[in-house]
């Protein structure tokens, strides 16, 4: 399995939309990045992705985007194909 980084911030629920989704995937452990508790954190984010929500989700070197494209990938039978 691929590894997956998530960027996330507390209180998110979009964040845990997408971390309850990946788990329901198999994903048993991912990297979070709180940017919450760093603003290095939350500017590397930004460097990457060129956005400032989050989350923000990788799968390997393939950037997902936030949990609308994590979900669509989903419905669309590609998520699983992506992770392995």
């Amino acid at each position: 399995m691929k590894k997956v980084v998530i960027y996330t911030k507390q209180s998110c629920p979009y964040c845990d939309m997408a971390k309850k989704l990946l788990q329901e995937k198999g994903v048993s452990s991912f990297s979070e990045i709180r940017i919450d508790l760093d603003s290095a954190l939350r500017d590397e984010m930004i460097r990457l992705t060129k956005k400032t929500t989050v989350p923000q989700i990788f799968i390997g070197e393939y950037h997902v985007g936030g949990f609308d494209g994590l979900a669509k990938l989903s419905r669309e039978n590609k998520l699983d194909d992506l992770l392995k």
